[in-house]
């Protein structure tokens, strides 16, 4: 697993300066925190699996809500919520899931009166979920992307950070945002990003290939396979 403190020692050396006189823990953590928030895009907009949190802890919506929001609602969103990919949901304590359409909008004819013990759908509209209220309890879990580095503020309080294909980069990418805003050197700054690149490609490429052992259920080739009822 990489570290903070392993991967700013790194950094330092590919800034030919083991020694840390110049770029210390506090020179490159800013710049390490920048990197991480560049890594973490990168596996989202990928679909790394580390970044998939599927079937959250459920939470129990009370009868009359109709919106969750990151904080004043009860429950709450999940802190490191990225994207919702799927909602599901149950008559609270009975663990009957079944999975909620995802609406632009909530259909406005919904909204006048609570008919349904159940919510059916749902909408996304200024970082919330919307709701059309429900006139009983019930549990919601979600599946969803999600945050997976913290912001580093001191080397030794993160003992290490998720994604084993992560070091590389985060070396290669803190080294050259140093080289570039505290060395002022453009051509360092170019050579450390190119390493930087070339390592996340070896990366995705890694993640691909695991992904490609999935074993999934091919469809008959046939032409009347589409015209056909399939059970």
């Amino acid at each position: 697993m990489a570290t903070p403190v392993v991967i700013m020692q790194s950094a330092a050396s590919l800034l030919n300066d083991t020694a840390r006189r110049k770029f210390t823990d506090t020179a490159l953590i800013p710049y390490l925190n920048i990197a991480l928030l560049d890594l973490q895009e990168i596996f989202q907009l990928n679909n790394i699996p580390v970044t998939n949190e599927v079937n959250s802890p459920p939470v129990t919506v009370a009868a009359g809500i109709d919106r969750i929001a990151f904080t004043g609602t009860v429950p709450t969103l999940p802190p490191d919520l990225v994207e919702i990919r799927q909602m599901w949901e149950s008559p609270a304590g009975l663990n009957q899931w079944t999975p909620m359409k995802k609406f632009e909008f909530l259909p406005h004819y919904l909204e006048n009166g609570i008919t349904s013990s159940q919510f059916m759908l749902w909408a996304w509209i200024d970082d919330e979920i919307k709701l059309i209220a429900a006139n009983a309890d019930n549990d919601i879990k979600l599946n969803y992307i999600k945050t997976i580095f913290p912001t580093v503020t001191a080397a030794n309080k993160i003992t290490n950070l998720k994604g084993v294909l992560s070091q590389s980069y985060l070396q290669y990418r803190t080294a050259a945002l140093a080289a570039f805003f505290v060395g002022e050197n453009e051509d360092r700054a170019a050579v450390l990003n190119d390493q930087a690149n070339d390592a996340m490609m070896k990366s995705l490429q890694i993640s691909t290939k695991g992904k490609q052992s999935i074993s999934v259920r091919r469809r008959p080739f046939r032409a009347a396979f589409k015209t056909r009822s399939v059970f």
